[in-house]
């Protein structure tokens, strides 16, 4: 249960990370809401994990499944160009975040 928690935690961390991009500096109340309370349950949702998993590889898998959406997201919405060493960069950050869940 803690490694699902700690995913969905990991994903609301791209969720506050693009809400933040999107509230100009925490001007607009829309994203900013989105970006206060996305920010609070990732943090709920890593701490709890954190009493099960080790606190370097929980904290590693969160911070890397939300760069990587936060990154994929960007691409996918035309905020950056996608390229194939940026694509084969994301692969990689994924690739050890998953050799992370099966070394735990």
């Amino acid at each position: 249960m803690a490694w699902i928690v700690l995913i969905v935690s990991g994903t609301l961390e791209a969720v506050w990370a693009t809400a933040l991009a999107r509230s100009e500096g925490l001007r607009r109340p829309w994203p900013t809401t989105v970006f206060a309370v996305a920010m609070v349950v990732s943090m709920i949702g890593l701490g709890w994990a954190m009493q099960s998993i080790p606190t370097g590889t929980a904290y590693a898998v969160w911070v890397g499944i939300g760069a990587a959406l936060t990154a994929v997201w960007a691409i996918v919405s035309g905020g950056e160009r996608a390229s194939w060493l940026r694509i084969a960069l994301l692969v990689g950050l994924v690739s050890c975040v998953v050799g992370l869940k099966v070394l735990s």
